[in-house]
C-alpha cells in the first residue's frame, strides 16, 4: 500500500506539453444589420458562410501568442441575416515538443483547445441577437492546417 501525501507535487509528465498560460478575445464584432425584420420567421434557414483562419506567432519570452479568427455570415438571399467577426486568442507554452512538431502544435492543437470557447460566445451572441443561438459543429483544426498550408505553396506557415 503505498501513502498518499495531499498537496505533494504531481511529477511532470515525459511527453510534449501545452499549457494555456491566458485566453482573451482579441476582436469581435456582430452586426445584425436588418433587425428587427430579420428576425421574422422566413420558413427556410439561412444560408451560412464560414471561415476560419489559424495564426501564431513567437514572443521573445519563448511563449506563444495563437489567435483563432472565425468569420461567420448568415444570409436569406443576398441580404445578410447577422455576420460575426471573432478573433479568439491564447497564450501558450509548449515543452518538450520537438521542433519539427512546433508548427502543427501551435496551428492545430492551440486552436483545438480554443475552439469552446470561441464557440460559446458565437452561440451566446446570436442568442442576444434575437436569433436561435448558433452551435458550431467542431471544427477539423488538422485539415485547415493543411489547407493553409498548401495556399503557401506547402512551405509551411511563417510563426512571426
Amino acid at each position: 500500500m503505498t501513502d498518499v501525501v495531499p498537496d505533494a507535487p504531481t511529477p511532470a509528465p515525459d511527453g510534449p506539453r501545452i499549457n494555456i498560460l491566458a485566453q482573451f478575445l482579441r476582436d469581435f464584432s456582430f452586426e445584425n444589420p436588418r433587425a428587427p425584420d430579420s428576425l421574422r420567421p422566413t420558413g427556410t434557414p439561412p444560408a451560412l458562410e464560414m471561415t476560419v483562419e489559424m495564426g501564431a506567432r513567437g514572443r521573445p519570452d519563448g511563449l506563444f501568442e495563437v489567435d483563432l479568427k472565425i468569420n461567420l455570415v448568415a444570409k436569406h438571399g443576398d441580404a445578410a441575416a447577422f455576420q460575426i467577426e471573432i478573433v479568439y486568442g491564447g497564450l501558450f507554452e509548449l515543452a518538450g515538443v520537438p521542433e519539427e512538431h512546433v508548427e502543427p502544435a501551435l496551428l492545430v492543437e492551440c486552436p483545438r483547445l480554443l475552439f469552446p470557447f470561441a464557440s460559446r460566445i458565437i452561440a451566446n451572441v446570436t442568442l442576444d441577437g434575437g436569433f436561435p443561438p448558433f452551435l458550431m459543429e467542431p471544427i477539423d483544426f488538422a485539415a485547415a492546417y493543411t489547407a493553409q498550408r498548401a495556399q503557401r505553396g506547402g512551405d509551411g506557415l511563417v510563426l512571426q
